[in-house]
């Protein structure tokens, strides 16, 4: 038995998993605080080999350090258990920006907003807010997940100053897809400014990141893998037959085994069980 499950033993069930790649495995499952069991996220470093151990180990440490400040906020999940490699913190009930699409949604931008500004008050960037699915929509406002690339500041150096305006950026970049109108000519003119290390990165960084991960059979969003292109259509094609399931998204997340799992967010009145009955010989497919 691996470390993380003799000290969880009691405390924690899987449920299902959520995200496998070369840095970590992610579970969702039910935790067991002294208040009662709750809907919660696992984290640990049990599968990373062992080359790629000492960037894990600093990711771990990144979002670990920042879920215990962030996570008292309201605008993140809580910390609720942390170990030497896991972590467990809480499930916040919502969907990622890319799938909820608040079009016109002025109020979600500005509890955003709010979200960020707390965020560096604490004297953490978040660093990787271009991603639609590091922001969760929950109850019509805005939350922070996955906090593997934050960083802590002790001072106000420029380096934070730096990321500060970054995290801002990508936030208007998401408001400018969903609700242009709402932009405020200041808005617009962080739009159109990027720092240097950005363009640097873009010109350089960026395009070597979706090479090697393209080749990996995974990226975030860019290079979906065959599983998505081919199997996920059939997938869904099939959930949406079911009488009881009005729709059906299917999002791809990156797995070291496999190179791209599937995702199913179905809307509808079926438990989960008899919706992976009904896939039949399709389940396998959707992990």
């Amino acid at each position: 038995m691996t470390a993380h499950r003799e000290e969880l033993a009691s405390r924690w069930q899987t449920g299902a998993v959520l995200k496998r790649d070369l840095f970590s495995t992610i579970e969702r499952g039910r935790y067991r605080t002294e208040d009662g069991e709750v809907d919660a996220v696992l984290r640990h470093l049990d599968d990373v080999p062992w080359w790629a151990r000492p960037l894990a180990n600093e990711l771990f440490r990144r979002e670990r350090r920042a879920l215990a400040s962030a996570g008292r906020l309201s605008i993140a999940p809580p910390l609720l258990l942390a170990g030497r490699r896991f972590l467990v913190r809480g499930w916040i009930d919502g969907v990622p920006l890319h799938i909820a699409k608040p079009y016109g949604d002025v109020g979600f931008f500005r509890s955003a907003k709010i979200a960020l500004r707390l965020l560096h008050r604490s004297g953490i960037t978040h660093n990787d807010l271009a991603k639609e699915q590091n922001w969760i929509y929950a109850h019509g406002r805005a939350y922070l997940t996955d906090f593997q690339l934050a960083h802590s500041f002790r001072r106000r150096s420029v380096l934070f100053r730096l990321a500060r305006y970054e995290d801002l950026r990508h936030l208007l970049k998401h408001k400018r897809r969903y609700a242009p109108g709402a932009l405020t000519a200041v808005e617009r003119r962080v739009l159109a400014r990027k720092t240097l290390i950005t363009r640097i990165w873009m010109a350089s960084g960026k395009k070597l990141y979706y090479a090697i991960t393209r080749g990996m059979n995974f990226t975030d969003r860019e290079g979906r893998g065959v599983r998505f292109t081919r199997q996920a259509p059939a997938i869904a094609a099939r959930l949406r037959a079911h009488p009881h399931v009005n729709d059906v998204t299917i999002v791809p997340f990156p797995d070291r085994r496999t190179g791209t799992g599937l995702y199913a967010f179905v809307e509808g009145n079926a438990a989960e069980g008899e919706l992976l009955d009904f896939l039949g010989g399709t389940k396998p497919a959707a992990r």
